[in-house]
C-alpha cells in the first residue's frame, strides 16, 4: 500500500522517492532520481526532470516543465503554463547538458501563470512573480515582480498578500521594515 497517488496515466521512473500525501495527475512524467517531498500536487501534464528536488508542500499547476538543476523548496506554487530554462545558450546541434545552470525557488515562493525563468536565477522567500513575467536576473525575498523584464513593484507578506506603503499587511497585520534593500519583519 503508497501512501501517495499516481494516476494511472502518469510514469513515474525509479527510482524515485515521493512523499507522503502527493498526488500525481494525468499525463504527468516524473523522471528517475527524483525527490518529492510530502504534500505535493503536480497537475495534469507536469514533467520533472532527472535528479530533480522538490520540497514538501509544492503546488505545481497543469503544463509545468521543471528541468534538471532547478530546485524547488518546500511551499512553492508554481502557476499554469509557467516555464524554467536550464542553458543560457541553447542550441539543437550542441550538447550543453554540461552547462546546465542552478535555478533555486526559494520556500513560499509564487510564480504566476505563463511566467518564465530564465535558469541561473534564484527566486526569493516569500517573492511572488507576476502572471507572464519573464524573470531575467534574481529576486530578493518578499519581492513582488512583474513585467517583461521583470521589474520590482512592491512587497509580500509572507501570508500571499501585498504589503501596504508603510510596510504592513492588511490581511495577518505582520510588519515589515527595510534593511537596505532588504525587507525583514519588524521588531
Amino acid at each position: 500500500m503508497t501512501d501517495h497517488f499516481i494516476h494511472e496515466t502518469a510514469v513515474v521512473d525509479e527510482p524515485c522517492e515521493i512523499g507522503a500525501d502527493t498526488r500525481i495527475w494525468h499525463f504527468t512524467h516524473i523522471m528517475k532520481d527524483c525527490v518529492l517531498g510530502k504534500r505535493c500536487n503536480l497537475g495534469q501534464n507536469v514533467f520533472v526532470g532527472a535528479g530533480v528536488t522538490i520540497g514538501n508542500n509544492v503546488k505545481i499547476q497543469n503544463n509545468v516543465s521543471v528541468y534538471e538543476s532547478v530546485e524547488i523548496e518546500d511551499d512553492v506554487f508554481l502557476g499554469p503554463s509557467m516555464v524554467f530554462t536550464n542553458v543560457s545558450t541553447p542550441r539543437s546541434h550542441v550538447d550543453r547538458k554540461n552547462a546546465f545552470e542552478r535555478t533555486l525557488v526559494r520556500r513560499g515562493a509564487t510564480i504566476g501563470a505563463n511566467a518564465t525563468i530564465v535558469c541561473g536565477n534564484t527566486i526569493g522567500e516569500y517573492s511572488f512573480v507576476g502572471a507572464g513575467s519573464v524573470v531575467t536576473k534574481s529576486i530578493p525575498p518578499h519581492a513582488l515582480v512583474v513585467g517583461n523584464p521583470a521589474q520590482q513593484v512592491g512587497w509580500m507578506c509572507s501570508c500571499g498578500a501585498r504589503l501596504q506603503e508603510d510596510l504592513g499587511c492588511g490581511e495577518c497585520s505582520l510588519k515589515y521594515s527595510l534593511d537596505g534593500d532588504r525587507l525583514k519583519k519588524a521588531d
